[in-house]
């Protein structure tokens, strides 16, 4: 009995002790998970709207408007400048290419 009585109060000391210490080292350890005070939420940084980009095409920076109205020419799709011919021979190949992989056994 007196065994079992010397384990049962070391386990409740050991107990005891390890709350006492995960009390004391977390009330003196600051949170490390949490950001600076200081530092901006990224849900804040996503809604502020952006004033200045850089051109695509050289990189030179531009104000929005500038940078919408190179966004627009941009889009605009020029001409094509191939002549017909050479077009109508890229189709044609293409086209060889795509018969000759469902019909292997042609030579054309």
């Amino acid at each position: 009995m007196d065994v079992k009585f010397k384990k049962i109060f070391s386990f409740i000391a050991l107990v005891a002790i390890t709350s006492v210490l995960t009390v004391v080292v977390s009330s003196l350890i600051p949170a490390l998970s949490l950001p600076p005070s200081d530092d901006i939420p990224e849900e804040i940084l996503r809604m502020e709207i952006i004033t200045a980009a850089r051109s695509p095409i050289d990189g030179r920076p531009l104000t929005a408007a500038e940078y919408a109205e190179l966004q627009s020419q941009l889009r605009v799709v020029p001409p094509p400048t191939l002549d017909v011919k050479i077009r109508e021979n890229i189709f044609l190949l293409r086209l060889r290419s795509a018969l000759r992989s469902v019909f292997p056994f042609l030579n054309f």
